[in-house]
């Protein structure tokens, strides 16, 4: 098992939470319940997902958990561009995420990575 607190793909996915958070707020009225909600569960079920891995028994376990948070990775970046796409947030803070979000991608994948060679 795995302490998820300490582990450096988690805490920057905590960070990535609150700036979502943040985002959202700023959204209309009339998305509270479709694109807020949905961009503020994609963010929350990465963070939520390595750390239900993390107490899983085995390493291959963990995997695949980490599998499924790379799919929520990638649902809100789906969204912020949908956002974007209808003027919500601009280009640049489109970029801004986006290049948050690859490298919390690419954090994952190289931890699966190593927990599949165990």
């Amino acid at each position: 098992m795995h302490n998820f607190k300490e582990l450096k793909v988690w805490q920057r996915t905590r960070v990535l939470v609150k700036q979502v958070y943040l985002l959202t707020a700023e959204l209309p009225n009339s998305e509270k319940y479709n694109l807020r909600s949905q961009m503020e569960s994609s963010a929350v079920s990465i963070m939520s997902t390595i750390a239900e891995g993390s107490g899983r028994g085995s390493d291959i376990d963990f995997a695949r958990f980490l599998d499924m948070s790379l799919g929520s990775a990638h649902e809100l970046e789906s969204q912020l561009i949908v956002s974007c796409d209808l003027d919500y947030l601009s280009e640049d803070t489109l970029d801004q995420f986006t290049s948050e979000l690859s490298e919390i991608e690419r954090m994952i994948v190289a931890l699966i990575k190593k927990l599949r060679k165990n």
